[in-house]
């Protein structure tokens, strides 16, 4: 008896629960965030000149209207 008790202690605690195995898609969400960064930066590098005059001119036509 005290090896069947054992059996089905050991199976319920060695089973797979739902909870543990659905931990959704965190690591996705987490890389898709960091290659969005990574591509914001590579482009705010790439053309922080041509940014920053497209900036300035749209606060001078702003400003001298």
């Amino acid at each position: 008896m005290s090896l069947l008790l054992t059996r089905l202690v050991l199976a319920l605690v060695l089973r797979p629960r739902p909870a543990a195995k659905e931990r959704g898609d965190v690591p996705g969400w987490v890389l898709i965030t960091v290659m969005t960064a990574g591509l914001v930066v590579t482009l705010w590098v790439a053309a922080e000149n041509q940014l920053k005059a497209i900036f300035e001119r749209a606060l001078d036509s702003v400003t001298n209207k």
